[in-house]
């Protein structure tokens, strides 16, 4: 399964290359924006939220989806944290 987490384009760092420095809930990398840019100037994209994958700005997306996705991304990490913990204290409970 591919997940694309939702970053916003905050600076071009290599236009020749269609690289940029995205932030993603906090943490800033550097990205391939080839798939998303179109006909426009590369320095357009910035402000722009982006769904990226493995280095790579994949699509294109609003903020309100991206807002709504990162949700989503939290409770999940939350669930997992949650059944972790389960999982911990049952194995503490059979030993």
């Amino acid at each position: 399964m591919c997940l694309g987490i939702p970053g916003r384009i905050v600076e071009i760092t290599d236009a020749r290359r269609k690289l940029a420095t995205v932030e993603v809930m906090g943490v800033r990398r550097q990205v391939n924006v080839a798939c998303i840019l179109k006909d426009e100037p590369i320095e357009s994209l910035i402000g722009t939220w982006s769904l990226i994958h493995v280095g790579f700005a994949m699509s294109r997306i609003n903020e309100e989806e991206a807002a709504l996705t990162l949700d989503v991304l939290r409770q999940l990490g939350e669930a997992q944290a949650e059944i972790e913990a389960m999982q911990a204290s049952e194995t503490m409970l059979a030993s």
